[in-house]
């Protein structure tokens, strides 16, 4: 299964829209994400044997989203993904909270035979 899709069955039960990078919808709020680093973990005998995904969640909402943030956390945590940080911004353009999530997700590699 796709990183991806591991993210989008993880919140997909969040009550929100959940999209890959872009959302073309009206709903507020909703949530966007995407993989902002991919890297080889865990080498043997120069073979590379875990991949690490480092993954954004982006919450948008126009009002309070409190309750919602600490839902992406406990939906993503029990998916296996391990929390790593968080920030708050104001998109001032459009009058959006915006709120950044950054997720580390670790798999091994399917060795082939």
């Amino acid at each position: 299964m796709s990183i991806n899709q591991l993210v989008i069955n993880a919140l997909k039960d969040i009550g929100v829209p959940v999209s890959f990078q872009v959302y073309a919808g009206t709903a507020d709020p909703y949530i966007t994400f995407f993989c902002y680093l991919e890297t080889g973990e865990l080498y043997s005998d120069d073979t590379q044997q875990a991949t690490g995904y480092y993954i954004q969640v982006d919450v948008w909402s126009k009002g309070n989203y409190t309750s919602l943030v600490e839902q992406v956390k406990s939906a993503m945590q029990n998916a296996g993904f391990s929390f790593l940080s968080a920030y708050d911004l104001y998109e001032s353009d459009t009058a959006t909270y915006h709120k950044v999530l950054r997720f580390y997700y670790f798999k091994e590699v399917e060795q082939d035979g």
